[in-house]
C-alpha cells in the first residue's frame, strides 16, 4: 500500500479522493499546501494529489517546494480550469499528472497507480 497526500480546500473532493484510494492505499488529507508541507516533514508520501488554486500557497508553489525539498515524490495536480498553456507548464515543471475538474473516478485512480509505479521504480533504481 502507498502512501498518498491528498491536498484540497474542499472538504467534499478531499474525501471523495482519500474514499477512492482507501482500498488500495494509505490516504491522508490536507486542507491547504502549508498543511501538506507539516505533513510531509513528519512523513514521507509515496504520491501528493494537489488542487492548484488554494488559499494561501498554491498548489504550483506546493509543487515546487516538493521537487526541492522531496525529489523523486510524483506530484498530481487537479484544477478546476481546461488550460492547456498551464497543463503543460506545469508538466514541464515536473507535475507527473494534470487532471481536469470534474474528474472520471477511474481516470485518477489510473494517475495514482502510475505514479505510485514509477515512485517505487525511482526508488528501486
Amino acid at each position: 500500500m502507498a502512501d498518498i497526500l491528498v491536498v484540497d480546500d474542499d472538504d467534499v473532493i478531499r474525501d471523495t479522493l482519500c474514499e477512492l484510494l482507501a482500498s488500495d492505499h494509505h490516504c491522508q488529507q490536507a486542507g491547504t499546501a502549508e498543511e501538506a508541507l507539516q505533513k510531509l516533514q513528519t512523513q514521507p508520501f509515496d504520491v501528493v494529489l494537489t488542487d492548484i488554486s488554494m488559499p494561501g500557497l498554491s498548489g504550483r508553489e506546493l509543487l515546487r517546494r516538493v521537487l526541492s525539498l522531496y525529489p523523486g515524490t510524483p506530484v498530481i495536480i487537479v484544477s478546476g480550469l481546461s488550460d492547456q498553456d498551464q497543463a503543460q507548464s506545469l508538466i514541464s515543471g515536473g507535475a507527473f499528472d494534470y487532471l481536469i475538474k470534474p474528474f472520471r473516478l477511474e481516470v485518477v485512480e489510473e494517475s495514482v497507480r502510475r505514479a505510485v509505479e514509477q515512485r517505487r521504480t525511482n526508488i528501486t533504481s
